[in-house]
């Protein structure tokens, strides 16, 4: 199989392309700086959010499947104005200079693989979430609205598509578990605000496991939640992570004092969360090697 992969210097990114060049599948990564690849792959420039034009698209010719996973990190700074409005054009005017550039293919691949989140929702409390669930309305679920729009645009070029609504991807290196462990090695961690959030969480082989199925499952088609089986409020997550390092967990960062340190972002990515389980991916047979948050953090610590 050709796989186009946008965002494949970026976390899950590379583990995915490091998996299908490993499966033997011809990958391209397209990037806006033409940076290498990892594994030596091949790449090519291309737009991004800075538009259409060029003829970048012809090398998505012969492409069987795009994964999208290109966009503004975040977390990468606080949100002023101008950062929102990258975060929201890098996903959707990225998006949409991609499925323009499909449409300009005399065979426009089979599948599209589009990142979300489950910020898709909003803060939704206690209430377990379906793919089903309404969106909510604050920043970030009108971004993931927009840019899962975007995205579904290319159903009419006869394409599958899939979106991938990821939760807290837990990696070795990189992403956000990396800078929430410097509190707790330093004897200093604990939940954020009350703890009663909950945090939906996913190791970085079961994000890539999924998308695998999800480029060779015909009928597989609309929104995924990438997360594990089982969410944990913020209290117990930070539980997890202590007893993974073998530190206390015990020390709170008042709500206060997250939003005045990060603004907007704090409520957003820190003081609420959504109760999302993958109810898709199970109806559709995929196993999660990790399904318990304490068995992904040792693997994921080497512990």
């Amino acid at each position: 199989m050709r796989v186009a992969v946008t965002g494949g210097t970026g976390l899950v990114g590379q583990a995915l392309v490091r998996a299908l060049h490993g499966d033997d599948h011809d990958v391209l990564v397209l990037s806006r700086r033409g940076n290498a690849g990892p594994g030596g792959v091949r790449t090519a420039r291309w737009p991004g959010a800075e538009g259409g034009g060029g003829t970048w698209w012809r090398t998505l010719e012969g492409a069987d499947a795009v994964v999208h996973l290109a966009g503004e990190p975040i977390a990468a700074r606080r949100w002023d104005t101008a950062q929102k409005e990258r975060i929201r054009a890098s996903r959707t005017r990225g998006t949409r200079a991609l499925v323009e550039g499909m449409s300009q293919l005399q065979r426009p691949p089979a599948v599209l693989i589009s990142a979300s989140a489950v910020g898709y929702y909003g803060p939704c409390g206690d209430a377990v979430i379906h793919e089903d669930a309404p969106p909510g309305r604050d920043f970030l679920a009108e971004v993931c609205v927009a840019w899962e729009a975007e995205a579904a645009r290319a159903e009419a070029l006869g394409t599958r598509v899939a979106v991938l609504r990821l939760g807290l991807v837990l990696a070795a290196h990189g992403g956000a578990l990396a800078r929430m462990l410097l509190p707790f090695r330093l004897f200093l961690g604990g939940p954020a605000g009350t703890g009663r959030q909950w945090v939906a969480w996913i190791h970085l082989d079961d994000a890539v496991g999924l998308m695998r199925w999800l480029l060779t499952t015909p009928d597989a088609r609309g929104p995924f939640h990438a997360t594990a089986p089982q969410p944990l409020t913020n209290r117990d997550f930070s539980r997890a992570i202590g007893r993974a390092l073998g530190r206390p967990s015990w020390l709170p960062v008042p709500a206060a004092a997250l939003r005045l340190a990060l603004g907007e972002m704090a409520e957003a990515l820190l003081l609420t969360g959504q109760r999302a389980v993958p109810a898709r991916a199970l109806a559709g047979g995929v196993g999660f090697r990790y399904a318990d948050a304490d068995a992904a953090l040792r693997a994921v610590l080497g512990r």
